[in-house]
């Protein structure tokens, strides 16, 4: 599943998105392509004037999401036409870095990594955080992360789950050289910590609770919702789409604020889980637990994220975060400059004449 690549912080990537982006590859399709018999991911290769707006999406819950604006009709209610393709997150870069859509849902520091690779965006709005989902879970007996001190820890070096590491052992007055890193996909977490082969592991929804569930007695013993705004997810667009169709970019930020706040509404719990679960193939009760692990963000609280800041509470904060962790495990060679990857503008604007379309 796309999980299993989700924000990927890492040379894999690089690797990918260098090795062949104009293959496109995804394993879904949109409906009209679907319609037409064309294969799956099917993209033009030039985009005709007047065109739909074209966007890359993936399995995390804060672009499924997306799927609410799209069933429900309110793109068209907002004036604008917007084409979502349905990818594996990886296969998204790669059609993103080949021109091939106009935008991809990706994190803030994927973003980073696609745009050192020839690709640079602007994230024009923030969907959510991680908020517990990105999980330190250990073997029985342990129930702290100082317990972890001498331990072997199982983590996909250089992807977001070792930043992720690297914060629990600053808040508990430890350092990387204190445990013992083994390198371990993430997929393979959970079992290689049922196996005893490891006495924790790092890991992300869906596999994050497959460990717990796989193994009585293990202890998440810290998450991402430690560390709000570690991980943010957002919409990465082109700048050239951006300036030649900013005002259609504005609908859209407008139609994700009445998204936002149509999930964070209670009484739309049931509808949403039943949406966002058919577009993954689970059961709202299934899928209930992934959307209690992300932060969903309406465009009054992306605001606050999108606000220049040091810490992990501002994007611009977080992406300096991830660009120093991607220097140091060269992921690239050189810091970028994270503030040219964000603009608040459209959200500012969209706000100021009171938000949803």
């Amino acid at each position: 599943m796309t999980w299993l690549v989700r924000r990927m912080i890492g040379l894999v990537t690089l690797l990918l998105l260098g090795a062949s982006c104009g293959k496109g590859s995804a394993d879904g399709a949109n409906d009209d392509a679907a319609q037409a018999g064309a294969p799956a991911g099917a993209l033009p290769a030039k985009k005709p004037a007047g065109a739909p707006l074209r966007v890359a999406y993936s399995d995390w819950p804060g672009w499924v999401a997306w799927e609410i604006g799209i069933q429900k009709g309110w793109f068209k209610e907002a004036g604008v036409e917007v084409d979502f393709t349905w990818f594996e997150y990886v296969p998204s870069m790669e059609a993103y870095a080949a021109g091939k859509v106009d935008a991809v849902c990706v994190t803030n520091g994927d973003a980073l990594v696609t745009g050192n690779g020839g690709a640079p965006s602007v994230a024009i709005l923030v969907n959510d955080y991680s908020n517990g989902n990105d999980m330190v879970v250990a073997r029985p007996g342990i129930t702290a992360v100082a317990a972890l001190k001498g331990k072997k820890v199982g983590v996909e070096v250089g992807f977001v789950g070792h930043l992720l590491l690297l914060n629990a052992l600053r808040s508990a007055g430890l350092a990387e050289k204190d445990v013992q890193i083994v390198n371990v996909p993430t997929d393979q977490t959970p079992q290689t910590l049922k196996s005893g082969g490891v006495d924790a592991i790092v890991a992300w929804q869906p596999n994050s609770g497959q460990a717990l569930r796989e193994l009585p007695g293990s202890t998440a013993i810290f998450t991402s919702a430690d560390v709000p705004g570690i991980i943010y997810d957002v919409l990465a667009v082109s700048p050239k789409s951006l300036a030649e169709r900013r005002a259609e970019w504005g609908k859209v930020v407008r139609v994700w604020d009445r998204i936002a706040r149509f999930i964070k509404d209670e009484k739309n719990l049931d509808e949403a889980a039943r949406i966002m679960s058919a577009r993954v193939g689970l059961t709202p009760e299934q899928y209930r637990p992934l959307m209690k692990g992300t932060f969903f963000l309406d465009l009054a609280g992306g605001m606050k994220h999108l606000e220049k800041g040091e810490g992990l509470g501002s994007i611009y904060g977080s992406s300096r975060v991830v660009d120093e962790f991607n220097v140091e495990n060269s992921v690239y060679k050189a810091p970028l400059a994270v503030d040219g990857y964000i603009d608040p503008s459209l959200t500012a604007e969209a706000l100021k004449a009171g938000q949803a379309p």
